[in-house]
């Protein structure tokens, strides 16, 4: 299926990340062997178009075309710090909690494959839910 999505994570080292697709579905793993540009151009706020195909880990891109070099420098979880503040009663959304989840994943677990870290998240995702810890 061709979708479109924004890179939010990429290792140039590993040569691997994930694109949020633009329908809200689950991540996708992407691999730079996946490209049909640059490499260097790739990078976390990069707009993409990528066809979906399932691979023995879970869904992977193929095919990817650079749609648009975004901002290209946007920080990490990490790096903006938390969602909320000690003492604010506001809820995280599903998608930042499951973009806290993956980057905690990355960098904690790297050896963890994309499947496994889908599955995981959507088990967190599922929890934080049905606890009311986060909104749809």
């Amino acid at each position: 299926m061709l979708m479109t999505g924004k890179v939010i994570r990429y290792d140039e080292l590993r040569g691997y990340g994930f694109v949020a697709p633009d329908s809200g579905d689950e991540d996708v793993f992407l691999h730079v062997n996946d490209l049909t540009f640059d490499k260097r151009l790739l990078a976390a706020g990069v707009q993409v178009q990528f066809t979906t195909e399932e691979s023995p880990r879970g869904l992977k891109a193929s095919d990817v075309t650079l749609l648009d070099r975004g901002t290209q420098d946007v920080p990490s979880r990490a790096e903006r710090g938390p969602s909320v503040r000690a003492g604010d009663h506001d809820v995280l959304t599903a998608q930042d909690l499951r973009e806290e989840v993956t980057e905690v994943l990355l960098l904690g677990a790297p050896m963890l494959t994309g499947q496994q870290i889908v599955e995981i998240r959507q088990g967190f995702i599922a929890l934080a839910l049905s606890h009311g810890w986060v909104s749809d």
